[in-house]
């Protein structure tokens, strides 16, 4: 245990007012590896008030967007010379192979952050053709002006892709930001702090607080200064913020998981379909928000997919992901070592066929089982409730309409996933399915030119692409009157 995090406020690695520490805890061992400050109320409002004066007048207002764009630019290519270091951070933090977030989660970061930048000059507006006002003609045009200061609070689980869905974004717009980052996963937020501070962004532009949301969350959200919340977790805390931001009336965008299907129909690549949905079950130890851990399998198929899923979940090597050979380390932290195990027993209770893995004996680190249940049904809990680990659960269908009918029976409506060699069926499930994101013969596939949400309780707004920058901004319509112009 060598390290300390502090904030990173105004340019400057920092303290801060509060008194506590938290330890970061090593899933795949439980040893402290570091320790990090515990932020306060003052630390946020120091933080908030560096990004507010950034963008009321302060230089980063001044700069035109093509000077946005080039230094958005720039934090992307830092991103890269470092992105084996910043692959290495969330691996370890969340226990994680480290080829995931290099196959993953940094292309898409470094990806998201170009794409952006390609935004910054581009937030054109309108004009706007009307009869005139009281007989005198006018000209109206719209402008795309940035929202203010943006606190963008996120996760554990891909902590550093999905905190660039909201930096890139938030900085082509204009905006200037206080990262909250999940308390287990501070390390890349800091780092890309640092990296933009490197890249020339002006000091206080991009912020981070660390600490326990309970303190930090609720004091950005309340703050008069923070104009926008962005926020990526659980529902019930989705819930609390927008409670929290609705006396003032904050802007916010939410990404609040899921509990996506995956339809697997009898005319599909049998072997393409195991391995797709194995991955969309258990890639990043089923720590995903869009988990395809509901599998909705053509009766006529059931019994030969439900026997080739539960192979493939078997095969997994589980163990410390720095070993060689191992494919799947340790759930994130001992909370949802505890949290996945219920569900597994829960699923056992209430009568699913286990085909796969199982409750795990507690030992030295927080290692689950990649479970695979066949045979169940849809109103079961572990078919209703985001498990947010490695348990699939497999539910036979009869007809297209049954399989429409049962993935759309449900509260969540992140993604999905249809596995089909029909193109005609493909396309017309896909437009049936409530979720905003589908894939055809493929599994979660996210780019940082797509625009990424959920319906139902899965969220509000959009992250990424043209759609994930405008949602930084507010439109603003202007109306000159024009005296003596030719109507």
């Amino acid at each position: 245990m060598s390290t300390q995090l502090q904030h990173y406020i105004s340019g400057q690695s920092i303290n801060g007012s509060g008194s506590g520490v938290t330890e970061l805890v090593d899933p795949v061992n439980e040893d402290i590896y570091a320790t990090a400050v515990e932020g306060s109320v003052e630390d946020v409002d120091a933080a908030v008030k560096a990004a507010h004066a950034q963008s009321k007048g302060g230089e980063w207002s001044k700069m035109t967007g093509e000077q946005r764009g080039i230094l958005i630019n720039k934090l992307a290519d830092l991103v890269e010379r470092d992105q084996e270091l910043l692959a290495d951070m969330d691996a370890r933090a969340i226990g994680r192979s480290p080829i995931e977030p290099r196959l993953l989660d940094l292309p898409n970061t470094i990806s998201t952050l170009r794409h952006a930048a390609g935004w910054a000059d581009k937030l054109e507006g309108r004009t706007i053709p009307t009869p005139g006002y009281m007989g005198t003609p006018t000209l109206s045009y719209t402008q795309h002006v940035p929202v203010g200061v943006v606190a963008a609070i996120t996760p554990w689980n891909t902590p550093l892709m999905i905190l660039s869905w909201k930096v890139g974004p938030a900085l082509a717009a204009g905006c200037t930001l206080v990262i909250k980052p999940a308390t287990e996963t501070p390390f890349t937020a800091l780092h890309l702090a640092k990296l933009c501070t490197e890249a020339g962004i002006p000091d206080g532009v991009v912020n981070v607080v660390i600490g326990r949301g309970s303190v930090l969350g609720n004091a950005l959200s309340e703050h008069p200064l923070v104009d926008k919340v962005s926020f990526t977790g659980s529902p019930e805390v989705g819930t609390q913020i927008q409670q929290r931001v609705a006396p003032q009336c904050k802007r916010v965008a939410m990404e609040l998981g899921g509990k996506s299907p995956q339809i697997v129909f009898e005319d599909a690549d049998m072997a393409a379909a195991v391995q797709g949905c194995a991955m969309g079950v258990f890639f990043n130890q089923g720590q995903v928000c869009a988990a395809g851990t509901r599998i909705f399998v053509q009766r006529s198929i059931a019994d030969e997919f439900s026997k080739a899923l539960a192979g493939a979940a078997d095969s997994i090597k589980v163990g410390d992901p720095k070993e060689e050979g191992v494919q799947m380390g340790p759930v994130a932290k001992r909370g949802q070592f505890d949290t996945v195990n219920r569900y597994i027993q829960s699923g056992l209770d209430e009568g699913a066929q286990l085909m796969a893995g199982g409750v795990a004996e507690k030992g030295k680190g927080f290692f689950v089982k990649p479970t695979v249940f066949g045979n169940a049904s849809n109103d079961m809990t572990i078919a209703r409730e985001e498990i947010f680990g490695p348990v699939a659960t497999i539910i036979p269908f009869d007809t297209e309409a049954d399989a429409i009918r049962l993935a759309n029976d449900t509260v969540y409506g992140l993604a999905g996933t249809v596995w089909t060699n029909n193109l005609a069926r493909a396309h017309r499930v896909a437009q049936s399915l409530e979720a905003g994101a589908i894939g055809v013969n493929c599994w979660a596939p996210i780019d940082g030119r797509l625009p990424w949400g959920g319906f139902k309780t899965s969220g509000l707004g959009r992250e990424c692409g043209k759609s994930g920058v405008l949602g930084y901004t507010e439109e603003r319509v202007v109306t000159v009157l024009m005296p003596g112009a030719s109507s």
